[in-house]
């Protein structure tokens, strides 16, 4: 017998998830203006079941190994932590196309050939249109179910038929539940749904993947209690015009936030790269001012990455500061150094920075390439090709030392490059043969010891 229900009228913000008992023109909460919506928010009369939780010394708490299951696709355990935790829920974003559904049908198609059945939730596409899709990436597997369904009890009930070792909902926007009358993909539905397959997934040990939408700021669509809800966020980062993706965690309670995955789309699907170093320097212009290479660090993985940059004279009052890929911030920062420190007159100049690749980079070991990639495009002199720049620098013009510089070297002699210009507290830390390193306390010195 369903228990009694309670109802009530109240007001959501359908982009924060604020509540309340009565419309406002903007969110208290997100800011948001116009975003409140009427909803019929259905709360089930529960009592307390089972039994009530002691509290326990923490001397005598059990270690639970978490068992991780591979997912057949290397970049993706890689940002997963090692692998697919036993009852986590992972959400995945991603803009429309980016192949979100791709990854994890070649995901659930692994899965159901070493651990045994998965359920492939399509409240999207029809089970035929999966189909001709899987065909294409030479797909086939009688242990991968395929069900069209977006009420959220008859999935749950199929769910404890089948008992799969894995679950995809595709998309849980487009999931609802019976007992919430608003409509698919309101703050109500999508927190209501989550909830419930997040309880099924901590009940019973069944991994769930939730794919999300994303919004035109590209934020998660849906309230911001659902990456609250979930154990691990993904986002799928690059452009729909260009063939590489990149897999990064912004959420991981089972593993590092810091780890990306790097894929190419290509008609059979998403292809793993396995020297995305590489692949962003292929078409590296040589012999151009303007263009460096830093090496960025990515969790484990030392990442090099080509920095443009153009500096042109402005027709307007106020000079462009333009950026992709890099903190517009830092580099106003840096563009300060430039001229306070080091003479530079940029103030009547538009600046324009790339970070090629899609990459975005944030930590500040790559501060020196940008201040090299500026100055080589303000004086028209291109750097050495086969050098790699490493430092983070401060207010003052000093060039200071980063972690684990001899990683990032290391990566650099791998692809041929000869010289690295690094903090001068950091050459105690490098020992690789091939390479030369020159060390630097001030951004004076760098300039001239490339330029």
């Amino acid at each position: 017998m369903l228990p009694r229900l309670k109802t009530k009228s109240l007001y959501s913000c359908q982009k924060c998830g604020y509540q309340s008992p009565k419309w406002l023109g903007k969110c208290p909460d997100c800011g948001s203006w116009n975003s409140l919506l009427e909803e019929l928010e259905v709360k089930s009369a529960r009592g307390m079941a089972g039994e009530p939780a002691k509290p326990v010394p923490l001397s005598q708490v059990k270690k639970d190994i978490q068992q991780r299951q591979s997912c057949g696709i290397s970049e993706l355990d890689r940002v997963l932590g090692g692998g697919l935790v036993q009852g986590s829920v992972v959400l995945i974003g991603g803009d429309p196309g980016i192949g979100k559904s791709t990854l994890l049908l070649q995901a659930s198609a692994h899965l159901s050939r070493v651990a045994g059945p998965v359920l492939y939730v399509s409240a999207e596409e029809s089970a035929e249109q999966i189909k001709l899709r899987s065909g294409r990436m030479s797909i086939d597997s009688d242990d991968l179910y395929l069900l069209p369904e977006t009420n959220i009890e008859r999935i749950i009930t199929q769910i404890n038929h089948l008992k799969p070792k894995a679950v995809i909902i595709d998309s849980i926007q487009t999931v609802y539940t019976a007992a919430i009358e608003s409509a698919a993909g309101s703050v109500s539905q999508v927190r209501e749904s989550a909830g419930r397959l997040m309880q099924l997934a901590k009940g019973s040990g069944v991994p769930i993947f939730l794919v999300g939408h994303v919004t035109k700021d590209g934020t998660l669509a849906g309230p911001r209690v659902l990456e609250h809800l979930v154990d691990t966020v993904l986002y799928f980062e690059g452009d729909s015009g260009h063939a590489f993706r990149i897999l990064r965690a912004v959420k991981n309670r089972f593993g590092s936030t810091n780890e990306i995955g790097v894929f190419e789309m290509k008609d059979s699907g998403l292809c793993e790269v396995a020297n995305p170093s590489e692949l962003f320097l292929s078409e590296r212009p040589l012999g151009a001012s303007g263009s460096v290479v830093v090496a960025a660090l990515e969790g484990t993985r030392p990442l090099l990455v080509e920095l443009q940059a153009l500096v042109s004279s402005t027709s307007f009052g106020n000079p462009r500061r333009t950026t992709i890929g890099v903190d517009h911030n830092r580099l106003a920062l840096l563009v300060a150094v430039l001229e306070k420190k080091v003479g530079l007159h940029l103030s009547g100049m538009d600046i324009f920075m790339n970070a090629a690749g899609g990459v975005r980079l944030n930590e500040p070991s790559a501060d020196l390439g940008i201040v090299m990639a500026v100055a080589s495009s303000h004086l028209d002199k291109p750097v050495d090709p086969h050098t790699i720049f490493l430092g983070e620098i401060g207010l003052s013009g000093e060039v200071r030392a980063i972690s684990q510089p001899e990683i990032r070297v290391k990566e650099a002699a791998k692809l041929g490059f000869k010289r690295c210009v690094l903090p001068a507290g950091n050459l105690k830390q490098v020992k690789v043969k091939g390479v030369e390193l020159a060390g630097v306390k001030k951004v004076e010195e760098a300039l001239e010891a490339a330029l």
